[in-house]
């Protein structure tokens, strides 16, 4: 397992929310989990996603979902 940050939608300012995620070749992550009900993301779980490290909002570093995969 990986965390994934992933955008949230909706919110009036960039707020990336960390979620789990399973590696599967490269820089492609399947999105695990559930999204809460009050929280609209740009990715679902279950989709194929290119991740690429960023820095985040603080200074850390992480994996950031980018593009969907075309299955």
């Amino acid at each position: 397992m990986t965390v994934v940050y992933i955008a949230l939608l909706g919110e009036g300012t960039t707020v990336w929310r960390p979620a789990q995620a399973r590696h599967i070749q490269g820089d492609v992550y399947e999105l695990l989990g559930s999204i809460p009900v009050d929280e609209q993301w740009q990715f679902s779980p279950g989709q194929l996603v290119e991740c690429e490290e960023q820095v985040l909002p603080g200074g850390s570093s992480g994996l950031v979902a980018c593009r969907p995969i075309a299955a």
